[in-house]
């Protein structure tokens, strides 16, 4: 396949297995068990943590070799400001947590599936940007093997994607009280993962001198995820364990995923 050809494919994956996911719940009459959903959560952290460091960090340090023994700076900031990223969105867009029964961001008169499925939407940002900003990166370094790393990403997002499709659509049938419904949330939560990772595409490939800063960016903005909503969310449920052993799993999966490919 050509180097265009992995970028598409790459792009398109993460929102066609969001889809995928989504798509399951017309085979669900209930809601998922605690323990499934808790294990679901604690794999999207694993994958999400190993895919910030070996996809996003570990690049972006090596891509800073002109910094000499400084070179951990754009990492360091760059991880430190895709975290702030997210708090500003978090305060900005109206959204709702169901596990904790929270509402954050400016306060609106949006009916709670809206907000649901913005809370959910806003996690898809960092994921987006993730695989643009590697693919960007790719075709800056135009070698056949970094579009393989970048693939590698994509292919591990996509894997937590379907899990996370589902877990969004489901709790949205309740809602709604309409499965198309709720698919179409689910779907419509995945749009935002090619939009933010064209975007990522097109700065990393263009303005390749802050590409490092690009790629830490978006392990920030992932990692403030993980650390604000899912792993709080898997120690609110009944099974925490379910939830470490998720991540474990998650995390291995994306580590070998990155090695062997990357």
């Amino acid at each position: 396949m050509s180097e265009l050809g992995l970028t598409i494919l790459g792009i398109c994956l993460i929102f066609l297995a969001t889809s995928l996911g989504s798509g399951i719940v017309f085979f669900f009459k209930k809601e998922l068990n605690g323990k499934l959903n808790t294990l679901f959560l604690g794999f999207a952290s694993g994958v999400m943590i190993a895919a910030s460091i070996w996809s996003l960090l570990v690049p972006s340090i090596e891509q800073a070799s002109n910094y000499g023994s400084y070179s951990f700076i754009p990492a360091a900031i760059g991880f430190l400001i895709g975290g702030l990223f997210l708090v500003l969105i978090d305060k900005l867009v109206p959204h709702f947590h169901r596990a904790n029964n929270k509402e954050e961001g400016i306060k609106t008169h949006l009916k709670k599936p809206i907000k649901m499925f913005l809370a959910v939407t806003i996690h898809n940002i960092p994921e987006g940007l993730a695989v643009g900003f590697a693919f960007g990166a790719a075709a800056v370094i135009n070698q056949y093997s970094s579009y393989i790393a970048a693939l590698s990403l994509a292919i591990g997002i996509a894997i937590q994607n379907i899990p996370e499709g589902l877990a969004v659509s489901l709790p949205m049938v309740n809602e709604t009280k309409s499965k198309w419904k709720a698919f179409l949330y689910g779907i419509g939560s995945g749009i935002v993962e090619p939009i933010f990772a064209i975007v990522g595409y097109f700065l990393a490939s263009n303005l390749s001198s802050i590409q490092p800063w690009f790629l830490s960016f978006a392990a920030g903005a992932m990692i403030f995820v993980v650390v604000e909503d899912l792993i709080p969310e898997t120690h609110l449920s009944s099974y925490p364990h379910y939830g470490t052993w998720g991540l474990m799993l998650g995390f291995v999966i994306m580590m070998i995923l990155d090695v062997a490919l990357g």
